[in-house]
Protein backbone atom coordinates (compact mmCIF):
# COMPACT_ATOMS: atom_id res chain seq x y z
CA UNK A 1 0.00 0.00 0.00
CA UNK A 2 1.63 3.53 -0.89
CA UNK A 3 1.81 6.14 1.79
CA UNK A 4 2.39 9.93 1.60
CA UNK A 5 5.90 10.79 2.60
CA UNK A 6 5.53 14.24 1.46
CA UNK A 7 7.37 15.90 -1.22
CA UNK A 8 9.56 12.81 -1.95
CA UNK A 9 6.17 11.09 -3.06
CA UNK A 10 4.75 7.93 -2.45
CA UNK A 11 6.54 4.69 -1.12
CA UNK A 12 6.09 0.62 -0.24
CA UNK A 13 4.38 0.01 3.49
CA UNK A 14 6.75 -3.24 3.73
CA UNK A 15 9.85 -1.69 2.07
CA UNK A 16 9.45 1.28 4.24
CA UNK A 17 9.11 -0.89 7.52
CA UNK A 18 11.88 -2.84 6.34
CA UNK A 19 13.99 -0.13 6.27
CA UNK A 20 12.92 1.33 9.30
CA UNK A 21 14.05 -2.09 11.00
CA UNK A 22 17.33 -2.08 9.68
CA UNK A 23 17.81 1.62 10.17
CA UNK A 24 17.25 0.12 14.29
CA UNK A 25 19.55 -2.28 13.76
CA UNK A 26 22.39 -0.37 12.08
CA UNK A 27 21.68 2.08 14.87
CA UNK A 28 22.25 -0.40 17.90
CA UNK A 29 25.35 -1.81 15.80
CA UNK A 30 27.01 1.31 16.10
CA UNK A 31 26.11 1.79 19.70
CA UNK A 32 27.82 -1.43 20.37
CA UNK A 33 30.59 -0.69 18.40
CA UNK A 34 31.05 2.76 20.70
CA UNK A 35 30.50 0.45 23.74
CA UNK A 36 33.27 -2.05 22.42
CA UNK A 37 35.47 0.78 21.47
CA UNK A 38 34.89 2.22 25.22
CA UNK A 39 35.83 -1.41 26.20
CA UNK A 40 38.84 -1.70 24.29
CA UNK A 41 39.91 1.94 25.83
CA UNK A 42 39.27 1.37 29.37
CA UNK A 43 41.29 -2.10 29.09
CA UNK A 44 43.73 0.10 27.49
CA UNK A 45 43.74 2.18 30.47
CA UNK A 46 43.89 -0.95 32.57
CA UNK A 47 46.80 -1.99 31.13
CA UNK A 48 48.47 1.17 31.38
CA UNK A 49 47.51 1.24 34.86
CA UNK A 50 48.56 -2.60 35.33
CA UNK A 51 52.05 -1.46 33.90
CA UNK A 52 52.58 1.40 35.94
CA UNK A 53 51.76 -0.67 39.19
CA UNK A 54 53.71 -3.59 39.57
CA UNK A 55 51.62 -4.41 42.42
CA UNK A 56 48.13 -4.12 41.15
CA UNK A 57 49.95 -6.31 37.59
CA UNK A 58 48.39 -9.53 38.28
CA UNK A 59 45.07 -7.94 39.07
CA UNK A 60 45.22 -5.69 36.34
CA UNK A 61 46.26 -8.88 34.07
CA UNK A 62 43.56 -10.43 35.27
CA UNK A 63 40.86 -7.70 35.17
CA UNK A 64 42.31 -6.83 31.93
CA UNK A 65 42.37 -10.50 30.65
CA UNK A 66 38.76 -10.33 32.11
CA UNK A 67 37.98 -6.94 30.04
CA UNK A 68 39.83 -8.58 26.95
CA UNK A 69 38.22 -11.24 27.04
CA UNK A 70 34.95 -9.32 27.87
CA UNK A 71 36.50 -6.51 25.10
CA UNK A 72 36.59 -9.72 22.17
CA UNK A 73 33.39 -11.09 23.41
CA UNK A 74 31.73 -7.01 22.78
CA UNK A 75 33.86 -7.16 19.40
CA UNK A 76 32.89 -10.62 18.24
CA UNK A 77 29.17 -9.50 19.50
CA UNK A 78 29.71 -6.35 17.42
CA UNK A 79 31.09 -8.01 14.59
CA UNK A 80 27.81 -10.43 14.24
CA UNK A 81 25.60 -7.45 14.90
CA UNK A 82 27.52 -5.12 12.36
CA UNK A 83 27.52 -8.64 9.92
CA UNK A 84 23.84 -8.67 10.19
CA UNK A 85 23.24 -4.82 10.09
CA UNK A 86 25.01 -5.14 7.13
CA UNK A 87 22.97 -7.77 5.84
CA UNK A 88 19.87 -5.93 6.51
CA UNK A 89 21.32 -2.80 5.18
CA UNK A 90 21.66 -4.79 2.02
CA UNK A 91 18.00 -5.88 2.22
CA UNK A 92 16.66 -2.72 2.76
CA UNK A 93 18.96 -1.61 -0.12
CA UNK A 94 17.49 -4.36 -2.22
CA UNK A 95 13.69 -3.30 -0.99
CA UNK A 96 15.28 0.50 -1.65
CA UNK A 97 15.85 -0.48 -5.01
CA UNK A 98 12.81 -2.58 -5.96
CA UNK A 99 10.49 0.73 -4.16
CA UNK A 100 12.88 2.83 -6.54
CA UNK A 101 11.51 0.04 -9.24
CA UNK A 102 8.33 0.46 -8.02
CA UNK A 103 8.22 4.15 -7.87
CA UNK A 104 9.62 3.92 -11.74
CA UNK A 105 6.50 1.89 -12.36
CA UNK A 106 4.26 4.21 -10.97
CA UNK A 107 5.84 6.89 -12.36
CA UNK A 108 5.47 5.11 -15.54
CA UNK A 109 2.21 4.22 -14.74
CA UNK A 110 1.56 8.07 -14.38
CA UNK A 111 2.90 8.91 -17.15
CA UNK A 112 0.52 6.03 -19.12
CA UNK A 113 -2.28 7.37 -17.15
CA UNK A 114 -1.56 11.04 -18.41
CA UNK A 115 -1.13 9.40 -21.72
CA UNK A 116 -4.79 7.68 -21.44
CA UNK A 117 -6.14 10.81 -19.83
CA UNK A 118 -4.75 12.73 -23.33
CA UNK A 119 -6.29 10.16 -25.20
CA UNK A 120 -9.82 10.35 -23.16
CA UNK A 121 -9.58 13.61 -24.35
CA UNK A 122 -8.76 13.53 -27.39
CA UNK A 123 -11.37 10.49 -27.70
CA UNK A 124 -14.12 12.61 -26.16
CA UNK A 125 -13.06 15.63 -28.37
CA UNK A 126 -13.69 12.83 -31.24
CA UNK A 127 -16.95 12.17 -30.33
CA UNK A 128 -17.84 15.54 -29.22
CA UNK A 129 -17.26 16.32 -33.15
CA UNK A 130 -18.76 12.81 -34.04
CA UNK A 131 -21.70 13.66 -31.97
CA UNK A 132 -21.99 17.44 -33.55
CA UNK A 133 -21.58 15.31 -36.99
CA UNK A 134 -24.27 12.57 -36.05
CA UNK A 135 -26.77 16.20 -34.98
CA UNK A 136 -25.55 17.71 -37.92
CA UNK A 137 -26.33 13.93 -40.30
CA UNK A 138 -29.53 14.06 -38.48
CA UNK A 139 -30.73 17.18 -39.46
CA UNK A 140 -29.37 16.51 -42.91
CA UNK A 141 -31.39 13.46 -43.05
CA UNK A 142 -34.60 15.31 -41.75
CA UNK A 143 -34.24 17.78 -44.32
CA UNK A 144 -33.89 14.68 -46.65
CA UNK A 145 -37.09 12.97 -45.28
CA UNK A 146 -39.22 16.21 -45.81
CA UNK A 147 -37.70 17.23 -49.49
CA UNK A 148 -38.18 13.36 -49.90
CA UNK A 149 -42.09 12.93 -48.20
CA UNK A 150 -42.59 16.62 -50.43
CA UNK A 151 -41.18 14.95 -53.54
CA UNK A 152 -43.54 11.85 -52.67
CA UNK A 153 -46.75 14.20 -52.42
CA UNK A 154 -45.82 15.78 -55.69
CA UNK A 155 -44.87 12.57 -57.54
CA UNK A 156 -48.99 11.42 -56.20
CA UNK A 157 -50.30 14.68 -57.37
CA UNK A 158 -48.24 14.29 -61.16
CA UNK A 159 -49.89 10.38 -60.90
CA UNK A 160 -53.58 11.52 -60.07
CA UNK A 161 -53.05 13.68 -62.95
CA UNK A 162 -51.47 11.68 -65.09
CA UNK A 163 -54.25 9.32 -64.50
CA UNK A 164 -57.09 11.97 -65.24
CA UNK A 165 -55.27 12.56 -68.37
CA UNK A 166 -54.96 8.87 -69.38
CA UNK A 167 -58.73 8.67 -68.57
CA UNK A 168 -59.56 12.23 -70.11
CA UNK A 169 -57.14 10.85 -73.21
CA UNK A 170 -58.80 7.35 -73.37
CA UNK A 171 -62.63 9.41 -73.23
CA UNK A 172 -61.11 11.22 -75.98
CA UNK A 173 -60.33 8.26 -78.15
CA UNK A 174 -63.64 6.73 -77.40
CA UNK A 175 -65.34 9.97 -78.82
CA UNK A 176 -62.67 10.02 -81.57
CA UNK A 177 -63.89 6.72 -82.06
CA UNK A 178 -67.86 7.02 -82.13
CA UNK A 179 -67.16 9.82 -84.36
CA UNK A 180 -65.15 8.34 -86.88
CA UNK A 181 -67.87 5.35 -86.88
CA UNK A 182 -70.52 8.51 -87.24
CA UNK A 183 -68.40 9.94 -90.31
CA UNK A 184 -67.73 6.93 -91.51
CA UNK A 185 -71.37 6.28 -91.95
CA UNK A 186 -72.15 9.85 -92.97
CA UNK A 187 -69.49 9.38 -95.63
CA UNK A 188 -71.71 6.25 -96.61
CA UNK A 189 -75.20 7.82 -96.65
CA UNK A 190 -73.45 11.04 -98.52
CA UNK A 191 -71.97 8.65 -101.20
CA UNK A 192 -75.84 6.90 -101.24
CA UNK A 193 -77.17 10.40 -101.55
CA UNK A 194 -74.96 11.19 -104.31
CA UNK A 195 -76.02 8.10 -105.83
CA UNK A 196 -79.57 8.89 -105.30
CA UNK A 197 -79.09 12.79 -106.74
CA UNK A 198 -77.31 11.65 -109.72
CA UNK A 199 -80.23 9.04 -110.40
CA UNK A 200 -82.74 11.46 -109.43
CA UNK A 201 -80.63 14.23 -111.97
CA UNK A 202 -80.55 11.55 -114.59
CA UNK A 203 -84.35 10.68 -114.09
CA UNK A 204 -85.22 14.56 -113.80
CA UNK A 205 -83.40 15.04 -117.05
CA UNK A 206 -85.22 12.77 -118.93
CA UNK A 207 -88.44 14.90 -117.81
CA UNK A 208 -86.68 18.12 -118.94
CA UNK A 209 -87.86 18.65 -123.03
CA UNK A 210 -84.68 19.96 -125.12
CA UNK A 211 -83.93 23.36 -124.41
CA UNK A 212 -82.92 24.62 -127.86
CA UNK A 213 -84.81 27.04 -129.85
CA UNK A 214 -87.03 27.61 -126.43
CA UNK A 215 -85.74 30.83 -125.09
CA UNK A 216 -88.30 32.69 -123.36
CA UNK A 217 -90.91 29.78 -122.81
CA UNK A 218 -92.24 27.86 -119.83
CA UNK A 219 -92.26 24.63 -118.78
CA UNK A 220 -95.71 23.26 -118.88
CA UNK A 221 -97.16 20.02 -119.53
CA UNK A 222 -100.77 18.18 -120.10
CA UNK A 223 -100.43 15.60 -117.24
CA UNK A 224 -98.33 13.08 -119.23
CA UNK A 225 -95.84 15.04 -121.66
CA UNK A 226 -93.49 18.24 -120.73
CA UNK A 227 -93.15 20.53 -123.17
CA UNK A 228 -92.11 24.45 -123.58
CA UNK A 229 -94.94 27.19 -123.98
CA UNK A 230 -94.87 30.61 -125.33
CA UNK A 231 -95.71 33.06 -121.76
CA UNK A 232 -98.74 35.42 -122.71
CA UNK A 233 -96.46 38.69 -122.66
CA UNK A 234 -97.91 41.74 -120.71
CA UNK A 235 -98.90 44.79 -122.70
CA UNK A 236 -96.94 47.50 -123.05
CA UNK A 237 -96.74 50.11 -119.64
CA UNK A 238 -95.66 52.70 -121.56
CA UNK A 239 -97.91 55.61 -120.38
CA UNK A 240 -100.20 52.87 -117.93
CA UNK A 241 -98.70 54.34 -114.51
CA UNK A 242 -101.55 53.73 -111.90
CA UNK A 243 -103.96 51.50 -113.99
CA UNK A 244 -104.60 48.05 -113.46
CA UNK A 245 -104.26 44.85 -115.62
CA UNK A 246 -107.58 43.70 -116.92
CA UNK A 247 -108.70 40.86 -119.89
CA UNK A 248 -112.00 40.92 -121.75
CA UNK A 249 -111.24 36.76 -122.02
CA UNK A 250 -108.88 37.19 -124.93
CA UNK A 251 -106.51 40.07 -124.48
CA UNK A 252 -105.12 41.60 -121.37
CA UNK A 253 -104.70 45.23 -121.40
CA UNK A 254 -104.46 48.35 -119.08
CA UNK A 255 -107.46 49.85 -117.26
CA UNK A 256 -107.98 52.85 -115.28
CA UNK A 257 -109.01 52.03 -111.61
CA UNK A 258 -111.96 54.32 -110.13
CA UNK A 259 -111.09 55.57 -106.89
CA UNK A 260 -114.04 58.00 -106.60
CA UNK A 261 -116.82 55.53 -107.49
CA UNK A 262 -120.09 57.04 -106.04
CA UNK A 263 -122.44 54.40 -106.54
CA UNK A 264 -122.51 50.75 -105.68
CA UNK A 265 -124.27 47.66 -106.23
CA UNK A 266 -123.76 46.55 -103.23
CA UNK A 267 -127.46 47.16 -100.19
CA UNK A 268 -125.28 48.08 -97.14
CA UNK A 269 -121.85 49.64 -96.33
CA UNK A 270 -120.25 48.00 -92.97
CA UNK A 271 -117.57 49.47 -90.74
CA UNK A 272 -115.84 48.37 -87.66
CA UNK A 273 -117.67 50.40 -84.69
CA UNK A 274 -114.38 50.43 -82.54
CA UNK A 275 -111.14 52.54 -83.74
CA UNK A 276 -108.14 50.56 -83.10
CA UNK A 277 -105.76 52.44 -84.59
CA UNK A 278 -104.61 55.68 -85.21
CA UNK A 279 -106.36 57.38 -88.17
CA UNK A 280 -105.87 61.01 -89.97
CA UNK A 281 -108.55 62.27 -92.13
CA UNK A 282 -106.68 63.84 -95.46
CA UNK A 283 -106.59 67.23 -94.94
CA UNK A 284 -109.54 69.14 -97.32
CA UNK A 285 -111.91 66.03 -97.04
CA UNK A 286 -114.83 65.59 -94.71
CA UNK A 287 -115.14 61.99 -93.09
CA UNK A 288 -118.83 59.95 -91.51
CA UNK A 289 -119.26 56.94 -89.98
CA UNK A 290 -122.32 54.99 -88.58
CA UNK A 291 -122.51 55.15 -84.99
CA UNK A 292 -122.15 54.37 -82.42
CA UNK A 293 -118.49 54.35 -82.57
CA UNK A 294 -116.10 53.38 -79.87
CA UNK A 295 -112.26 54.90 -80.23
CA UNK A 296 -109.82 52.85 -78.27
CA UNK A 297 -107.84 53.81 -75.20
CA UNK A 298 -104.62 55.31 -76.43
CA UNK A 299 -106.00 55.95 -80.05
CA UNK A 300 -106.76 58.69 -81.77
CA UNK A 301 -108.48 60.35 -84.61
CA UNK A 302 -107.22 63.54 -86.14
CA UNK A 303 -109.47 65.77 -87.92
CA UNK A 304 -107.76 68.56 -89.97
CA UNK A 305 -108.65 72.32 -89.77
CA UNK A 306 -111.33 72.55 -92.27
CA UNK A 307 -113.11 69.07 -92.14
CA UNK A 308 -115.85 67.11 -90.51
CA UNK A 309 -116.24 64.31 -89.22
CA UNK A 310 -119.75 63.24 -89.21
CA UNK A 311 -121.54 59.94 -86.54
CA UNK A 312 -124.63 59.38 -87.89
Amino acid sequence: MAIYRGSGGSGDATNDASISAVTALTIRAEDASEAAASSASAAASSASAAAGSEAGVAASAAAAASSASAASTSATNAASSASTASTQATNAANSATAAATSATNAANSATASASSATDAQTAQTAAEAAETNAATSASAAASSASSASSSASTATTQATNAASSASAAATSASNAATSASAASTSATNAANSATAAAASAVTAASYIPDNTGQAGKFLSTDGSVNSWETVDALPDQTGNSGKYLTTDGTDPSWAVLNTDGNTTTKALYEMANAISVDYTITSGNNAMSAGPITINSGISVTIPSGSRWAIV
